[in-house]
């Protein structure tokens, strides 16, 4: 049995495995990794599907803005164990991720995918074409979904990453270490 659930710490390292078996290490060299760069995903939108304990799907949403300042969440990557894939899974995470992302008031999510894949979500290519990327992208798979009516509506510019910066364990350590200074003296 699978059971999908709220992404954990220990599901990170088992999480970059699964990316680099579905994408290869040329993965980080795309532009939507550059939106996502340094920064945590949106807030409750970082989804693990696990079977028997092993990490086997996974889903993230991240803040990101348009150039015109209007608020949007970026889907990716989506992957699932080669093994398993064409038996519903990754349809379920979408499912799911886009039900939360919902729930909690977002209005539109772009991603960067194959249009046929997504259009079964409700994804267009149509609700993208005044945005762009911040690099090379691939128009036709550029494609935007309205979680609210009229959410990306006039909405054009180039993307820009929105949500909170990651801690990077040496920039915490050094944090901790001032403040230690500073109470001592």
């Amino acid at each position: 049995m699978i059971q999908i659930r709220d992404e954990i710490a220990s599901d990170v390292a088992a999480r970059e495995h699964l990316l680099d078996a579905c994408f290869g290490p040329s993965r980080v060299l795309k532009t939507s990794q550059r939106l996502r760069e340094g920064r945590l995903p949106a807030r409750g939108l970082a989804l693990s599907a696990v079977r028997d304990e092993k990490l086997v799907g996974t889903v993230r949403l991240w803040d990101v803005e348009t150039g015109c300042g209007r608020p949007a969440l970026l889907l990716g990557p989506l992957a699932v164990d080669p093994a398993l894939q064409g038996a519903g899974l990754g349809g379920s995470l979408m499912r799911e991720i886009l039900g939360r992302a919902a729930a909690y008031g977002h209005g539109a999510v772009l991603l960067v995918g194959d249009a046929p894949y997504y259009a079964r979500f409700g994804f267009a290519q149509a609700k993208a074409d005044a945005l762009y990327m911040p690099g090379p992208f691939e128009r036709e798979r550029f494609l935007g979904l309205e979680l609210k009516a009229g959410a990306l509506a006039g909405a054009e510019g180039v993307l820009r990453a929105t949500g909170a910066f990651e801690a990077l364990p040496e920039v915490a350590a050094e944090a901790a270490a001032a403040a230690a200074r500073r109470r001592a003296a």
